[in-house]
């Protein structure tokens, strides 16, 4: 019995030459962190070729894997990726079979493997910057990851264990530290706890409230952030560009729009002198 996959060559395609297949696993949030995807391969390169077969249509090819990888090209303005060509035409349940099986072989980097890498990087080069220029990764997430290590084991287990991401353990130990130098370990287990459930704007506040007040309670603190101060949605209109320009800091931030354009509202205000 032939192979299913059987490969003819790999090379070259153009973009114009390629549809995505209609039995691709992968429907929901494709274009997310497409950004990122395409830094990672202008400063990498590709470094695993997308799965094609032939089209219906003479000289196409349809995606079989890969798609996000298609469309970080078509971010970068590239007029060809690399491709693994099959020797022939699949049905759409047998190209759904080959997307699942590589979603199942490939596994995306865990959050502890790439703090691993980062702070190798980090101690290799001295420079975050560097870190960031190596691996495609934003400025931002390069910090965070590098300052891993400062995190008392609690909280490093919290990480390493999946339970809470890296900058809510981070501005947990800030808040229990409440400006001391240390941190106690229950609180900051505590506030890494719940502080994964809160939005970027409540994680701020908290983070203040404990410097500013060490002295309340942690239950206290955290019961004020969630629901003390009073919010309001403000729905405004912006050009395609500021939107876009607004996206870029939101994922270089690691936060949500929301909470960048909270953010950049707070700073512009503080900084024409109408917020303490």
């Amino acid at each position: 019995m032939a192979e299913i996959a059987e490969i003819q060559e790999v090379k070259e395609i153009p973009l114009d030459d390629l549809v995505v297949s209609k039995g691709q696993v992968r429907v929901k949030d494709v274009g997310k962190d497409i950004e990122e995807l395409a830094e990672s391969i202008r400063v990498m390169g590709l470094l695993e070729p997308i799965v094609v077969a032939p089209a219906e249509k003479p000289g196409k090819y349809e995606i079989l894997t890969g798609q996000r990888r298609f469309l970080a090209h078509k971010t970068l303005k590239k007029k060809t990726i690399r491709a693994v060509v099959l020797k022939n035409r699949v049905d759409e349940m047998t190209a759904k079979a080959i997307s699942v099986t590589e979603n199942l072989i490939r596994r995306d980097l865990s959050q502890k493997e790439l703090i691993d890498a980062c702070t190798s990087l980090y101690k290799k080069y001295s420079s975050m910057k560097a870190v960031a220029d190596a691996t495609g990764l934003q400025p931002s997430v390069v910090s965070q990851y590098v300052k891993y290590d400062r995190l008392i084991p609690q909280l490093k287990k919290l990480v390493d264990d999946g339970q809470v991401d890296i900058k809510a353990a981070l501005r947990a130990q800030d808040a229990a530290a409440g400006g001391a130098e240390t941190a106690d370990a229950r609180e900051a287990v505590k506030l890494a706890k719940e502080m994964g459930q809160m939005s970027g704007v409540q994680q701020k506040k908290l983070v203040k409230e404990r410097k500013d007040n060490p002295e309340v309670p942690v239950d206290e603190a955290i019961e004020e952030a969630k629901t003390g101060a009073k919010v309001t949605q403000v729905i405004v209109t912006i050009s395609a560009e500021l939107h876009k320009s607004l996206q870029t800091f939101a994922q270089q931030e690691g936060v949500t729009q929301d909470d960048a354009a909270g953010t950049l509202i707070e700073e512009g205000l503080q900084l024409k002198g109408f917020m303490n």
